[in-house]
């Protein structure tokens, strides 16, 4: 079957009452209650997004959420208890795009998968209609261009991937999502609330979260990641494509 999200967590209680608020509210909903349960719903059945919990039992979903990324490259927001900033860090690290602390609101978590959930499935429909004509279409003001240079760095916009020193390095959806937004807006300097607004629709993202995205896409692009060049923060406001 196809569910825009699946929750994976092991309050029981929590995972149905949240999947019964979405179901209700219009996003069809699934959810289980550890990793290897999740495994086998991936290969049975398919989702958009997926919230998942650090505390699995025997697995933690930081294990399930290096497996998934072997294969997709769907949303995954991180919900747990555990406010430590290395616990953050690491989620995003590993290929999290949010991380959101419990008890959380149902109305916000439910704004923020449908803002997700609405960039996702454009963005899947932009890159299989860019795979069928062979074109590249990476937003308005970007240009047609499909290769960029930044720097020593090659980016190209159809395959989501950077090239430098010889090495490929491929883009994740958010750092894709960063990268296309500075490029439409090059030589401005982007508060970081607007970063919360455009590419994750909402106010309620910490600035762990975008910091941690910037740094990973300067690990790709930049020679010295820290001193960038190419992506240069501005104090106390946010950052500017050179």
């Amino acid at each position: 079957m196809n569910y825009k999200v699946l929750i994976v967590d092991d309050e029981a209680e929590l995972a149905e009452y949240t999947a019964r608020y979405f179901n209700m509210s219009g996003v069809e909903t699934a959810y289980v209650l550890d990793a290897k349960a999740a495994e086998e719903f991936l290969r049975d059945n398919t989702c958009s997004l997926i919230l998942l919990d650090i505390n699995l039992g025997e697995e933690s979903g930081f294990d399930l959420c290096q497996k998934i990324r072997t294969t997709m490259d769907i949303p995954i927001f991180f919900i747990s208890a555990r406010l430590a900033e290395n616990d953050m860090l690491l989620a995003l690290s590993i290929g999290g795009d949010d991380y959101i602390t419990k008890p959380y609101s149902l109305g916000v978590l439910l704004a923020k998968v449908r803002a997700e959930l609405k960039r996702y499935e454009e963005s899947r429909k932009m890159k299989n209609m860019n795979e069928e004509t062979g074109e590249a279409s990476n937003g308005s003001g970007a240009g047609n261009e499909s290769i960029i240079t930044l720097g020593t760095a090659e980016v190209n916009l159809r395959t989501a991937t950077v090239k430098r020193g010889g090495e490929e390095y491929p883009l994740k959806a958010m750092e894709y999502k960063l990268l296309v937004y500075m490029l439409n807006n090059r030589g401005r300097v982007i508060p970081k609330d607007e970063f919360f607004e455009k590419i994750w629709g909402t106010e309620f993202v910490g600035d762990v979260t975008l910091n941690v995205h910037m740094r990973h896409l300067r690990e790709k692009i930049e020679e010295d990641p820290g001193n960038p060049e190419i992506i240069k923060t501005v104090w106390g406001v946010g950052f500017i494509l050179a």
